[in-house]
């Protein structure tokens, strides 16, 4: 499985219908199991982005089919990327000639 990290925004849409968020992020973690994929961590944060969240998931395609299907509700905007863990990091290092 690969490991991708999502920074979300809340729209107008998703911020006037805040308290269904919880609902939502509940429809969006049985969308990823549906998929084959895990949301396995999520996190309100303030700053820049209203959310973190880490999934795994088992290609791209599959992840970019889960962001487009959450990002067409409305709710959120989306900013995605491939994380590599420190063992696939090491491994990639290696490799470098």
């Amino acid at each position: 499985m690969n490991t991708y990290i999502s920074l979300l925004s809340y729209t107008a849409q998703g911020a006037a219908n805040i308290k269904a968020s919880p609902a939502r992020l509940d429809a969006a973690r049985k969308m990823y199991e549906a998929n084959g994929a895990k949301l396995k961590e999520w996190y309100l944060t303030f700053g820049q982005y209203d959310a973190v969240v880490i999934a795994d998931a088992p290609d791209d395609e599959t992840a970019a089919k889960l962001i487009l299907m959450i990002g067409s509700q409305g709710n959120v905007h989306t900013e995605t990327f491939r994380a590599f863990a420190e063992g696939e990091y090491r491994k990639i290092i290696a490799s470098l000639p």
